[in-house]
């Protein structure tokens, strides 16, 4: 082979070495794009440095304390066998049934919230307590006494004997986002000072069963048992709530724990500490949140706000004129997400004071200033009976379910009173519209397209109009609690 052939072949075969090795999309044919960067903002505070959440933990573990409670338990133990014995045996096995007193022993977490020894903690972790004992970082123990407890936010204050001890800075749980970093303390499962660190996963969570009001701080942040009333804190070291519960279905952590926000705790325990009980402001409403077909019938074009269904005699909102039917989109410039972030707004403003209400009726803005109330303790919800299918009934036109007249007799049976009108459901088809729509037996129709509907005539009248495909907008009445139903008609 010629010189110049094998020089030549070798430089082929260093090119194709080089372009195979620096350009390997030549290969597949593909075009080389260059790949996507992202340009991610660290906080300054967290720039560089892994000891920016080890001087977080620094600050905060001397400001978090262990709780423990004991109290004594009484219960008569039975024996299960003692049903079918007269008693002789018991010379032989002692007695089958006799009062038994233990202690039951329990732990939490809790932080100090000022310098002469005020804690913050949840009420679960001390109630019923007979003695409860603090437990300082640097191990010294002392005795807490319950300043007050308030178990509608599952918030309660402890103190104890001390002072120039150190206190918390707190944070405004109203600017927390999602995705930001937060830190977990508190002693879980008896071991102490321990801290975890996950993100804020969701915020407002309400409707989880934990407390009356609720509007929590969903975070992945490991909490465990021994971590309720304990401190989350942000990457600033303050407060922005308390550790209240895990969603587990094993006991353990599962990457779902809820903090009461700080604001919150804060407005609860100022009180607590003031004045020894909780005291809510009041609007005098019943609220109901939307669907996406409640919505429309009311003309909106998001899932925001509360919808009026009822105003009571007399309260704040009645003399300020407010009506069922209203839409209350914001208060005080705020957004009303919902329901529960309506009622917990209105809890937390102080009594005799001047709120602003943005809302819409009949489809037109408005805005209305109310003078809020105390809460008044009376006020529960009644459970309605069952009807009688007697007295004069029609079948719906809608077809789904059967209507009669409400009778004074049958008011009553509901818990209503002798003055309502309205047509009483009576049966309901399994598999209907009706029961899609939520209707259920002794359910009082009082509304049908924002008409009202005193009787039969009036039931039938509104209805006969009514065609296949049609959206009806019903008011129901279930045992005094008031709200809109949309039932979509079908053949």
């Amino acid at each position: 082979m010629k010189k110049s052939t094998i020089i030549f072949i070798l430089f082929i075969t260093l090119v194709a070495g080089y372009t195979i090795g620096k350009r390997g999309h030549v290969i597949s044919g593909k075009k080389s794009t260059t790949p996507y960067t992202y340009n991610i903002q660290i906080p300054e505070s967290l720039k560089g440095e892994d000891s920016a959440f080890s001087n977080i933990v620094k600050v905060i573990s001397p400001l978090v304390v262990n709780i423990s409670t004991s109290k004594t338990v009484s219960k008569k133990d039975s024996s299960p066998f003692s049903e079918f014995f007269d008693g002789s045996l018991e010379d032989f096995f002692g007695p089958f049934s006799r009062p038994k007193k233990w202690k039951e022993e329990s732990l939490g977490s809790g932080v100090l919230v000022s310098s002469d020894g005020y804690i913050i903690t949840n009420n679960h972790v001390v109630e019923k307590a007979d003695e409860i004992t603090v437990t300082l970082y640097d191990q010294q123990n002392y005795r807490g006494k319950i300043i007050g407890t308030d178990p509608k936010t599952d918030i309660a204050v402890i103190k104890i004997s001390s002072d120039d001890l150190p206190e918390i800075n707190w944070g405004n749980s109203d600017e927390l986002q999602v995705g930001e970093f937060v830190l977990a303390f508190g002693n879980p499962f008896s071991l102490g000072h321990t801290v975890t660190m996950g993100i804020v996963s969701a915020m407002g969570r309400a409707n989880v069963g934990i407390a009356d009001y609720e509007d929590f701080i969903q975070t992945d942040a490991a909490i465990n048992p021994g971590n309720s009333g304990g401190p989350l804190v942000n990457v600033k070291g303050e407060l922005v709530g308390i550790n209240t519960a895990i969603f587990s279905r094993t006991g353990g952590y599962q990457g779902i724990g809820f903090a009461v926000p700080s604001n919150m705790a804060k407005s609860v325990m100022t009180q607590l500490i003031k004045e020894g009980k909780v005291t809510r402001g009041w609007l005098g409403v019943t609220i109901q949140n939307f669907t996406p077909e409640l919505a429309k019938e009311f003309g909106l074009k998001k899932l925001a706000g509360a919808l009026v269904t009822d105003v009571f005699k007399g309260s704040p909102a009645e003399l300020a004129g407010v009506q069922r039917g209203d839409v209350i989109l914001k208060m005080n410039g705020k957004d009303v997400r919902n329901v529960e972030a309506l009622r917990n707004m209105i809890s937390q403003t102080k009594v005799g004071s001047s709120i602003k209400l943005k809302a819409i009726r009949n489809g037109k803005p408005f805005e209305i200033s109310i003078n809020i109330a105390e809460f008044p303790q009376e006020i529960a919800q009644s459970v309605p009976a069952e009807t009688q299918d007697r007295l004069r009934t029609d079948e719906n036109t809608l077809a789904g379910f059967s209507v009669m007249d409400l009778t004074r007799d049958i008011a009553k049976q509901l818990d209503l009173s002798r003055n309502e009108k309205g047509v009483v459901i009576v049966r309901v088809q399994p598999y209907s519209a009706a029961e899609d729509g939520g209707l259920k037996k002794g359910d009082v129709i009082q509304e049908i397209n924002k008409k009202k509907v005193r009787d039969l005539d009036d039931f039938n009248r509104t209805t006969s109009s009514l065609r296949q495909g049609d959206t009806v907008l019903l008011f129901i009445n279930r045992g005094g609690n008031k709200f809109y139903v949309t039932l979509k008609i079908y053949s």
